[in-house]
């Protein structure tokens, strides 16, 4: 027999070993949430997490909460972003973008000229550089000026409010690693759910501060897939080996991306006796998905979509916005009438063993499953 390890000791562990790898100086460097947690305990860290930012930021000068993943002075910086975006009147999901950019390009570090290292003459929070006329080197490593001019260049952007994080970060950072923004964003719902009451639960391009309902886009990046009620649930006793939950809503409904990713799967899926049989009706005991859809997002999530009426709208390696109509709804496959079986899975895990409870997992993005809203 194997003996493992209780659970609150492997995290223990994973965090001394990731701290020693990381410290530097006396200073503890990025930790994203999700190398620590597992897959049960991720949204434990998710302060207020089911609170829309109603309380507003939290002042950068107050007693900050600790975060076990993050220096003081780092967190320090992430509420002087997340106050600057408030000031300037940027909607929640400004912040999340700005706050996983500083990640990536600092680890939320206020950084000086690193000599050799420097990467040219980039500075501050955000790596701005003097020269491509960001602004003096004092005022870039000033975090409120560099903050305030992050987002001055955001606006900017067409459309940065329906763009997915990464493209959004690029498209102010001109960065010579494009894709490198993405998997920081989970991490930044994280601390800014844990330094501003919840807000990327909120409606992402509004001011209102209210919680995202059916069909609107939460600060997360993540919207529901269909407004519809939750049938057959994850992992039931009566259905054990159900990895997905069953949205039971009619026949051609739109079907929308939970989030912005790229397609990784678009076929029919065979039934128990190998047919490909999607454009027929299914039946209990059928088997098989009929016509599905997978999607890869930020964080090696990956969302699975079942039961589509025809052959989905998207195609493989397709990049599709939190949103985007993927397909309708349908009975196909092993399916009793209408619905969509709906899955979100770990570590881009495509088996069982990946699979997390969509319910749970949605909450803690700010966009419930249901029919309310």
């Amino acid at each position: 027999m194997t003996l493992r390890r209780p659970r609150k000791a492997v995290l223990l562990v994973a965090l001394v070993t990731t701290l020693a790898l990381l410290c530097c100086g006396g200073s503890v460097a990025l930790l994203l949430y999700g190398e620590l947690a597992d897959n049960d305990d991720q949204g434990n860290l998710n302060a207020a997490s089911f609170e829309c930012g109603q309380g507003g930021p939290i002042d950068a000068n107050a007693k900050l909460p600790k975060a076990r993943q993050y220096g003081a002075q780092q967190v320090r910086n992430a509420a002087v972003i997340i106050n600057v975006g408030a000031k300037l009147k940027m909607p929640p999901r400004a912040w999340v973008i700005a706050v996983a950019t500083a990640m990536q390009e600092s680890r939320l570090s206020n950084l000086g000229n690193l000599g050799a290292h420097n990467d040219h003459d980039s500075l501050g929070l955000f790596q701005q550089r003097p020269s491509s006329g960001w602004g003096t080197p004092k005022e870039i490593q000033n975090p409120e000026y560099a903050a305030t001019k992050f987002y001055e260049k955001l606006k900017t952007i067409k459309g940065w409010e329906n763009m997915s994080l990464t493209r959004a970060a690029q498209a102010v950072q001109i960065s010579a690693y494009p894709d490198a923004y993405a998997k920081h964003e989970s991490a930044a719902t994280q601390i800014v759910n844990m330094l501003a009451h919840g807000a990327a639960n909120a409606v992402g391009n509004s001011l209102s501060m209210s919680c995202a309902g059916a069909g609107q886009i939460a600060a997360s990046g993540w919207t529901i897939p269909v407004k519809a009620e939750v049938g057959s649930g994850f992992r039931s006793p009566e259905r054990p080996n159900h990895q997905g939950v069953d949205l039971i809503i009619g026949r051609y409904t739109p079907i929308v991306a939970a989030a912005s990713g790229i397609v990784s799967v678009v076929k029919c899926d065979e039934d128990f006796k190998g047919r490909k049989t999607c454009n027929v009706d299914g039946y209990p005991g059928k088997g098989g998905c009929g016509w599905m859809v997978e999607i890869q997002h930020a964080g090696n999530i990956m969302t699975r979509y079942c039961h589509m009426v025809q052959q989905p709208f998207v195609k493989v390696n397709q990049k599709v916005t939190a949103g985007q109509v993927i397909g309708k709804v349908g009975t196909s496959g092993n399916s009793s009438g209408p619905h969509l079986h709906f899955e979100v899975h770990y570590n881009n895990d495509r088996s069982s063993s990946g699979a997390t409870n969509p319910v749970t997992f949605m909450q803690k993005q700010g966009a419930p499953l249901g029919n309310a809203g």
